[in-house]
């Protein structure tokens, strides 16, 4: 203890908020309106997932069962060379507006600070989840992360009533639900957050109240679907 206090005492600012993280918690059995949870969407200079850089995060928390406005995070993150490519077409964020962004590893720091040992929601999150986790990694040397939860993969889960639906527009559009502003990483977060809170309702209709649950009933549903392609 001694020592890792010394360690404390004397480690580079970075390093002392990384060592006070909140370490991450598996998804909890308790009903999911006792529980933060924060919804998160990135926007990225693409979709490859060793080459591409991390642009931005948007997040807004959900807690006491309602979105807390209160609660959000909005932050670009500063690439240096970062240059205008066919996914600025997409988020609209400038290189400018890119080198004018926050240095990467203070940014993600605050931004886990933010998240504390809440588990992380976002649409189609394999991708969100590995960028993010790529970042930390590179940026930081921390490669922890709280569960993270897909909203794509609860939609057709809690609603096998739909139609197939993909994308987050098609959800939106079949909940009756907008975007301030589509592919903006804040106004993605917050949309992907109210069709959280329908989906949710959905699950305690049917008798699943904890993430815990919705994160069996997802693995298992996409056991099933494995194995029928096999």
């Amino acid at each position: 203890m001694k020592r890792m206090l010394a360690w404390l005492r004397q480690a580079p600012p970075c390093d002392r908020r990384c060592a006070g993280l909140r370490a991450p918690r598996p998804l909890s059995e308790r009903p999911i309106a006792c529980q933060r949870l924060v919804v998160l969407d990135l926007e990225t200079s693409g979709l490859n997932l060793q080459r591409d850089q991390l642009l931005a995060i948007g997040a807004v928390a959900i807690e006491d069962g309602a979105i807390d406005l209160a609660q959000q995070f909005e932050c670009t993150l500063h690439q240096a060379g970062h240059r205008a490519g066919a996914s600025t077409l997409i988020h609209g964020i400038a290189p400018s507006a890119v080198a004018a962004g926050r240095e990467p590893a203070e940014a993600l720091l605050a931004f886990m600070e933010f998240v504390g040992d809440s588990p992380l929601l976002a649409f189609h999150a394999a991708f969100d989840r590995h960028m993010l986790q790529r970042a930390l990694r590179e940026r930081l040397g921390y490669r922890l992360l709280p569960p993270f939860l897909d909203v794509a993969e609860l939609a057709p889960l809690l609603c096998p009533e739909a139609p197939p639906l993909r994308g987050l527009d098609d959800w939106l559009r079949h909940f009756h639900l907008q975007a301030s502003e589509r592919h903006h990483a804040s106004a993605d977060a917050l949309a992907t957050a109210e069709l959280s809170l329908i989906l949710f309702s959905r699950a305690r209709r049917q008798g699943l109240d904890s993430l815990a649950e919705l994160q069996q009933r997802c693995q298992a549903r996409r056991r099933r679907q494995l194995a029928h392609s096999l």
